[in-house]
């Protein structure tokens, strides 16, 4: 009981009410803490100041977006173009685009109408004096100043091609909003099995809305093959581009690879002869050859101008 004198004399010391305590300052531990506390604020704020003044220079200088790089990001890199300036003669250059010759032709909108298919049924659209609007997103997977090419040949035959994506979807309602289009040849497409393979992302980058709860249902699909109806080996076909051009080809045989690639393809043309009327005249031969025509034209004249 002696022993707990001391300690109960110093509580009693304590106040009872609320107030500002006062320690005892002949008490080492509060000497220590009243020589030391002051110091470490001061060093606490500073190292605090430099830490959110480095925080916000990180942000500050960091880009907002990631670049891409590599060749096996080359053509999603461009796969969402941005949207076209759009205004009043943007307008009247679309609807004037589609607009049909004759009073039963149709206003087609064609995707990927930079494409070598998109090219062609855009061209034989208008000349039977359909309404044709092209939009391509003019990606890097090949050539773009090929696309280039054609949108020049197609704007030459009063055709516009918009330069977009598919998958903009602001973009799409404004051209749906300026032009009653009666039907889309749905050419865009990503070039290269081996492609799809390495970004197999690039099927899916787009929001899929399904058929549920919608007035109308999706109209029923039909397939028609174009195709060839006999296969071809890949060395008659180099056999004839030889005797074309007039040159040997280095011929590296290698192991199929597993990427895709399959022995031999061929198609089933009689859905399409029987409903469309559809019967090929051009055979491989007449084919490579107005294709090396057209080649040795078009590339001929790139080396000539390049040379000058």
């Amino acid at each position: 009981m002696t022993q707990l004198k001391p300690i109960l004399t110093h509580l009693d010391s304590i106040p009872s009410t609320p107030g500002k305590f006062k320690p005892d300052k002949s008490s080492p531990y509060n000497l220590y803490r009243l020589r030391f506390h002051p110091t470490l604020f001061p060093r606490f704020t500073l190292w605090s100041f430099f830490f959110i003044f480095f925080i916000v220079l990180l942000i500050f200088f960091s880009s907002p977006t990631n670049p891409t790089t590599g060749n096996s990001r080359r053509s999603l890199k461009n796969s969402l173009s941005p949207s076209p300036p759009l205004g009043p003669n943007w307008e009247r250059r679309v609807r004037a685009s589609a607009r049909p010759r004759s009073k039963t032709g149709f206003t087609v909108l064609v995707t990927g109408a930079a494409g070598f298919v998109g090219t062609h049924v855009s061209l034989g659209l208008k000349r039977r004096g359909d309404g044709v609007l092209g939009l391509d997103n003019f990606n890097q997977y090949y050539d773009v100043g090929l696309k280039k090419a054609r949108q020049g040949l197609l704007e030459r035959s009063g055709i516009m091609v918009v330069e977009g994506d598919i998958n903009d979807a602001v973009l799409l309602r404004k051209l749906f909003d300026a032009v009653a289009f009666t039907h889309v040849m749905h050419m865009a497409a990503q070039a290269g099995v081996r492609y799809a393979m390495q970004n197999p992302a690039l099927d899916t980058a787009k929001k899929s809305t399904g058929s549920g709860g919608k007035k109308k249902g999706a109209a029923q699909l039909r397939i028609y093959n174009l195709g060839n109806t006999k296969p071809v080996p890949v060395g008659r076909l180099v056999s004839i581009l030889e005797k074309l051009l007039k040159v040997k080809a280095k011929k590296k045989v290698i192991q199929m690879p597993r990427n895709g690639d399959v022995p031999f393809t061929h198609a089933n043309i009689t859905l399409a002869h029987t409903e469309l009327g559809y019967k090929p005249t051009t055979d491989l031969e007449m084919g490579l050859k107005k294709f090396v025509k057209w080649y040795v034209s078009y590339y001929g004249s790139k080396k000539k101008k390049s040379s000058w």
